[in-house]
């Protein structure tokens, strides 16, 4: 599947823009600047910051509300190795808290029950398109004076009880990887409606720079000063974790798109849901009373024993699907735990830790095994409606 249908002529015309202008850093260029402040408006947030990934967004987060050396960051195991990283590269301790079964999201009970003085961060994610319980975790932050830094790389567009998810976690971090909503390519862009935290993400992404500000990404606006012998350019940590101008041109495009991008999966994925209705063993991700869940792919839970998860892939693809996506292994069952390796971060706090691989989150361990993702990233309803056939043909082949 070729996704050139995903970029159009604004795209062109923005990254001609960028290429005309003497491809400038995302610095002192504009293109940054323009793609933050459409999105942040598009998405419902006072402040934007552009990155290199949705893994660089994560860890910007972690940095600006101040996790260190031995704090907890409260996570679901449910999610891509990105949320262990960068947990990892800020020498804290991850604590998994456990999924509920039928939104596939965390359980904010079990995180109550995780809490502890060392807790220094709560970063749930908004799986598949669907949010988070919010409320109740954002509860729990305000009581115990914990952020709470919700992973929305899947989740573009998405309401919680009718209101944009952007305006109620304390940060809202967001993927624009190819297979995202919305593209650049690779990158990230994180949201906030809080300044220092706005601030403190920037520099964090731009190696520190003193004149970085929380929605201005120029470091050269006063090129007398900058370029004195006595300026000091730095007064923060920080990594090079910056966003192409070019990058930032296709996200722009794709921001005032995005409605059109976000319509065509919801279509999309009514497709599957009205296919899966001709049987009782695809459970569909539990959409809460006024949620907008705008599916990144489309899950199902498979609750059938006398088929195997394997078998009804390989018949689904026989009649022409694209396949089905198996969810991530859990982060604690990844091999990069299991080995013990992740200990080499920062042997003298880790060494002597360890993770159980059964019985910890059980709803997760049982979960994981039986999701089933269907694509829905297509260029329009006659290039998805093959797939949606192919999955009718296998429901009924094993009726």
């Amino acid at each position: 599947m070729k996704n050139t249908w995903r970029f159009g002529d604004l795209e062109f015309k923005y990254v001609r823009e960028v290429l005309d202008s003497g491809f400038g850093s995302s610095t002192s260029g504009s293109m940054n600047n323009r793609f933050e402040t459409a999105f942040a408006e598009k998405i419902g947030a006072k402040y934007a910051v552009t990155f290199n990934s949705g893994t660089s967004t994560l860890h910007a987060a972690l940095e600006a509300v101040g996790v260190g050396y031995g704090d907890e960051v409260i996570t679901a195991p449910l999610t891509v190795i990105s949320n262990l990283d960068v947990i990892l590269a800020q020498n804290a301790v991850p604590v998994f808290a456990d999924v509920d079964g039928n939104t596939f999201n965390i359980d904010p009970a079990d995180v109550a029950r995780k809490i502890t003085p060392r807790t220094r961060a709560i970063m749930p994610i908004s799986l598949y398109g669907q949010s988070c319980d919010l409320d109740p975790l954002m509860e729990l932050g305000r009581k115990h004076g914990i952020p709470v830094i919700n992973d929305a790389a899947e989740a573009f567009g998405t309401l919680y009880k009718g209101r944009p998810i952007a305006e109620i976690a304390d940060i809202t971090s967001y993927s624009t990887e190819n297979s995202k909503h919305i593209t650049t390519g690779d990158g990230g862009i994180v949201v906030t409606n809080n300044e220092e935290y706005a601030s403190k993400m920037r520099k964090f992404g731009s190696l520190g720079y003193a004149a970085l500000k929380a929605q201005d990404g120029r470091i050269r606006s006063n090129k007398d000063i900058f370029q004195n012998p006595s300026y000091k350019r730095h007064d923060a940590f920080g990594y090079n974790y910056r966003m192409p101008e070019v990058a930032a041109a296709l996200g722009l495009a794709q921001t005032e798109r995005m409605d059109w991008f976000l319509d065509l999966r919801i279509a999309i994925t009514g497709m599957y849901l009205a296919a899966a209705r001709e049987c009782d063993y695809l459970i569909p991700q539990k959409v809460p009373k006024g949620d907008r869940n705008t599916y990144w792919t489309v899950p199902f839970r498979y609750e059938r024993s006398d088929v195997s998860w394997q078998d009804f892939r390989m018949k689904y693809t026989e009649f022409g699907g694209d396949g089905v996506y198996a969810a991530w292994a859990l982060l604690y069952h990844e091999t990069v735990m299991s080995s013990g390796a992740w200990k080499k971060r920062c042997p003298p706090l880790y060494d002597g830790m360890d993770f159980p691989t059964e019985g910890l989150c059980p709803v997760a361990e049982g979960l994981q095994p039986k999701l089933m993702q269907f694509v829905n990233n297509y260029g329009s309803i006659e290039e998805a409606e093959p797939k949606v056939d192919a999955l009718l043909k296998t429901i009924r082949h094993f009726a």
